[in-house]
């Protein structure tokens, strides 16, 4: 028997309640309630065996006398018994497809990886650059970063082989990295402008940080074309794309065996990886100042987190194409989205949502140690003097931020006051209506 409310699609949301309750802003849902093998906890069996594992270890298994592997071992193992608690015991988040299990491991890695940048974090620079080389011999050695600047010349006359050479040249891995990138930035936020005003404010900072990092040296039309229109542009438009099939496909959930077809069995399994319902973000940043002032520490962080990746390889000495790097960024794909719904139903809904989601605290907190580490790694960098015309350009978009700003707290609070005076006269009338009806009853 199908549990849920009556229109299986999601064109629209459910209107919201006030007074302490939640406010309901998912789409509609169908669910049978099946609770198969596949959902049960099994606290028990992943007990059962993490003790095997470890009586095998200490009775049948030889210690070796190498102290640097046995510390290596030993770390791994006490993060893989923090991984099994995590995963069972957790508590879960906003999402629970594919499995709750995935998202709570992910919760328990975005704590080990807040540790470990804590660990880095108070170590010297030399011992922290060289703490590296346990998780690869080959960090640890300062690396020079490529110069994307040079030759701008989309078409270049003197080279008659391949006058298209310096396209093709910034044709590298990077390309589709954005594109996907922003695509999955796109399923985050679900916010075009948002998504816009941070990919073109992304590249106002490389113009603005080119003398301190070298890579941030682009041409022009690599930062305005490749970047913002081709690959950023491109991966907006279809992450906007899957955001209105995900908002308007239905969400009716049977379990596998329910299923009478091969093809609905199938069909049932991959829709397994997508959401179990959808939310709908409406930021409506010009709706209160408070809400101002959250999107302009959304778009903050976000852009603080983009320069993170490119100040952090630099400071701890790792190429671009080092799997760290990667993996870094597979983790914010993964905890990115987790975060950003609990941001939203904190400001969407503060009375229910009485405070910050595990997930959104602990992104914040790694965002903030990471840009602590570039500072303390290298002090240098981060001071070179801003060249004049770039402070120009920034003190004045703050002045015009900060002065919209004011104007519109105070307009808002102008209108609030007169809406507030229209009404005392009315319903001072309706208390003198009902007196005159009272002692026309009595008399």
């Amino acid at each position: 028997r199908l549990r849920g409310r009556r229109n299986p699609g999601c064109p629209s949301q459910s209107p919201q309640i006030k007074g302490g309750v939640m406010k309901n802003t998912e789409c509609e849902v169908y669910d049978d309630g099946t609770n198969t093998f596949f959902w049960r906890a099994h606290t028990v069996t992943v007990l059962f065996i993490l003790t095997c594992a470890l009586v095998y270890v200490t009775l049948l298994e030889e210690t070796p006398q190498d102290t640097a592997y046995n510390t290596k071992r030993g770390i791994v193992a006490s993060i893989l018994v923090f991984l099994c608690f995590g995963v069972t015991q957790a508590k879960d988040g906003p999402f629970t497809r594919p499995h709750p299990a995935y998202w709570r491991f992910w919760l328990c890695v975005t704590v080990v990886y807040e540790l470990f940048l804590i660990f880095i974090l108070f170590q010297t620079v030399h011992d922290g650059r060289q703490f590296m080389k346990y998780i690869d011999p080959k960090l640890g050695v300062p690396l020079p970063e490529r110069d994307y600047g040079g030759n701008c010349l989309m078409y270049d006359p003197g080279n008659t082989t391949d006058p298209f050479h310096n396209i093709w040249d910034k044709m590298d891995g990077f390309v589709p990295a954005h594109f996907l990138g922003w695509y999955i930035k796109t399923l985050m936020i679900r916010d075009w402008w948002m998504c816009m005003i941070i990919s073109v404010m992304f590249e106002f900072l490389e113009y603005s940080l080119e003398h301190q990092l070298p890579n941030f040296s682009e041409c022009w039309w690599d930062h305005w074309i490749m970047d913002v229109l081709l690959c950023n542009g491109l991966g907006i438009y279809c992450g906007m794309k899957t955001l209105a099939w995900l908002s308007m496909k239905p969400y009716q959930w049977q379990g596998l065996w329910n299923i009478p077809t091969y093809k609905g069995k199938i069909k049932r399994i991959a829709f397994q990886f997508t959401p179990y319902s959808w939310v709908k973000f409406e930021w409506k940043p010009a709706s209160t100042v408070q809400r101002w002032l959250a999107v302009l520490g959304i778009i903050f962080m976000f852009l603080l987190a983009e320069l993170n990746t490119f100040y952090l390889k630099f400071v701890l000495w790792m190429p671009p194409e080092h799997y760290l790097v990667l993996l870094r960024l597979v983790f914010f794909v993964n905890v990115g989205g987790v975060a950003m719904r609990e941001i939203y139903d904190f400001m969407d809904d503060p009375k229910f949502h009485k405070k910050l989601g595990q997930q959104a605290w602990l992104v914040a907190a790694i965002t903030v140690t990471e840009f602590l580490i570039v500072v303390k790694y290298d002090p240098n960098t981060i001071m070179l003097p801003i060249p004049f015309s770039v402070m120009q350009c920034w003190f004045l978009g703050i002045v015009l931020i900060a002065t919209w700003t004011v104007w519109d707290k105070g307009t808002k609070t102008q209108d609030t006051k007169i809406n507030t005076e229209d009404r005392q006269p009315a319903c001072a009338d309706n208390v003198d209506v009902l007196d005159r009806e009272h002692k026309g009853l009595i008399e």
